[in-house]
């Protein structure tokens, strides 16, 4: 028997106003899972965009909780580096009395589950922005050592990159890692991401997908989504 929407989970999704791709995290989803989606004000990639993305985080997510939510994701991956997860979770549960989730939470714990310590960045993001991630991965014991760019002024034109430009810029990396992360929640990328595992020959950690993998494991749900990378396929489950 089939299970509706939302059966087996409602998760609150919180989102840049101004990205193109909160529907990746609920394409990707194993049946009866459910995103609602709250956006909150995202017009510009900047660092300071990034840190007033949460300045109203409460009233948001108790917006999601009125849907009996069974956990918050904040999806966007620079303003959980900027702000800090701990941060994010502890505003979001104090206020709704909900479990909460970041991205950047997901991502680390993603490299930690593919036994990852040396990484390849791709991102859309300004220079500020990836100076600012490569030193919150380092920070936590993680070398880049290989980092590309498609720099992007907003989020609206993160969105419009067309897929195949990650490919065409996987395709440029060049030395060992033991992983690709392509940080950003709003980019189009779930479609390529078993192509871009085929071409660097390493999982690849992609924001959407990691966030999807960590909120099934954070609400002990086994369904495996299939042709969206190695992490999701469960391929590195113990």
């Amino acid at each position: 028997m089939s299970c509706g929407f939302g059966e087996v989970a409602r998760i609150g999704h919180l989102y840049p106003s101004g990205g193109l791709c909160d529907h990746e995290v609920q394409m990707m989803a194993p049946e009866g899972v459910q995103f609602l989606t709250t956006r909150l004000p995202f017009r510009d990639t900047s660092i300071a965009s990034d840190k007033a993305l949460i300045d109203d985080l409460e009233s948001h997510a108790m917006l999601l909780a009125d849907a009996r939510v069974d956990l918050t994701a904040l999806n966007c991956t620079a303003a959980g580096v900027v702000a800090g997860p701990d941060e994010i979770n502890r505003r979001v549960q104090a206020a709704t009395g909900i479990r909460s989730v970041t991205t950047i939470q997901a991502v680390m714990a993603a490299l930690s589950e593919v036994n990852a310590t040396r990484i390849a960045l791709m991102t859309p993001y300004r220079r500020e922005v990836v100076e600012a991630e490569t030193a919150f991965f380092e920070k936590q014991g993680l070398r880049v050592v290989l980092e590309k760019s498609l720099p992007q002024a907003t989020p609206y034109d993160q969105g419009m990159l067309h897929p195949q430009r990650w490919l065409e810029l996987a395709a440029t990396l060049e030395g060992p890692f033991d992983a690709l992360v392509i940080s950003c929640a709003g980019i189009r990328l779930a479609g390529v991401i078993e192509k871009l595992e085929g071409l660097v020959n390493k999982p690849v950690i992609a924001s959407n997908a990691a966030l999807l993998w960590y909120c099934l494991r954070t609400l002990n749900i086994a369904q495996k989504p299939k042709h969206y990378g190695s992490l999701l396929d469960g391929a590195f489950d113990a």
